[in-house]
């Protein structure tokens, strides 16, 4: 596992096709993961999902995934995408074990840093549906703005502050 960067509790690291059996678990959860990233109901085999990792990892996405320092425990997978000059869509998936326990606030507040730092993003915008106004609070406590609503979405962005120089 190749670490890119860290947030208190939590290692982000590459995407590895060695997590394939974790990140099944994950994805196939419907009723607690997977209706909340996507219309799909029936369950990912695991060739499937190699390939999609294989996608990700060789595509121009700015993929981690999210290890607990403490136990070691695999948490889920966060990412850029649909990255467009110095804007980014952010994106977080977290398997059903680790959700509740601050670490999706943890990853988010560390992937915006990492984004308008390292990324060099000015802004950051995500989707997220309606009927997860979970998520949608913690975006807000995360600094995110709600700048669109159709009746399925919720589209929030967070703008890079501009800093002031002094002579």
């Amino acid at each position: 596992m190749k670490e890119a960067f860290e947030s208190e509790r939590i290692i982000f690291i590459e995407p590895s096709l060695d997590l394939v059996p974790e990140y099944l678990v994950m994805v196939n959860d419907i009723e607690n993961v997977a209706k909340y990233i996507s219309d799909r109901r029936e369950p990912y085999t695991e060739q499937e999902e190699i390939e999609y990792m294989k996608e990700k990892i060789a595509g121009p996405d700015m993929m981690y995934s999210m290890i607990e320092k403490e136990t070691g425990k695999f948490i889920g997978n966060t990412s850029f995408f649909n990255i467009n000059g110095d804007e980014a869509e952010w994106g977080i998936v977290m398997t059903a074990s680790m959700q509740n326990k601050g670490f999706g606030k943890e990853a988010l507040r560390r992937m915006i840093e990492y984004g308008f730092n390292e990324g060099g993003f000015r802004r950051i915008y995500l989707g997220v549906y309606v009927d997860n106004p979970r998520a949608i609070h913690v975006y807000e406590q995360c600094g995110f703005k709600e700048y669109d609503r159709t009746d399925v979405d919720v589209f929030m962005e967070i703008i890079k502050p501009l800093t002031v120089h002094e002579d």
